[in-house]
């Protein structure tokens, strides 16, 4: 299921036109580690974001902000093999401040693409949260 959602979401950014990423447990699973994949999480630009969406044949939710995070869009795709979440240029709060969340690597697994591995561990200790704290460790 995971590699026919991996397919699909890499056809969806074929006509991308700014660097894109895998990230959060699918990513992670991606660099070897053994995790549970519930959805594949996203990164793209806000522009890319709107084509994906604007040709996405299942059904888009839009959602928003929250404390931690925020990007333009966040929307959930559902009706492929795996539900796909998009984030448009996501910033994360830190510090008392919003930073942006754009991986300086970019690496190829298969037909799609990844931070590096120490990239997206420290990416992932960003978030903050316990589940990716834990992804993280498995990165290590």
């Amino acid at each position: 299921m995971l590699g026919a959602a991996l397919t699909q979401v890499a056809a969806a950014l074929r006509p991308a036109r700014d660097p894109w990423w895998v990230i959060g447990s699918a990513a992670v699973r991606l660099h070897g580690a053994v995790t549970s994949v519930a959805d594949i999480d996203l990164l793209v630009s806000a522009r890319d974001a709107a084509m994906v969406l604007d040709g996405w044949q299942g059904t888009v939710t839009i959602g928003g902000a929250s404390d931690r995070f925020r990007s333009a869009p966040f929307a959930r795709l559902e009706g492929g093999a795996m539900p796909v979440e998009v984030m448009g240029d996501l910033e994360v709060f830190l510090g008392g401040g919003w930073r942006v969340v754009r991986p300086a690597t970019r690496v190829a697994l298969g037909a799609v693409y990844v931070p590096e591995r120490v990239e997206l561990a420290a990416i992932l200790r960003s978030f903050g949260r316990a589940k990716d704290l834990d992804r993280a460790d498995l990165l290590d």
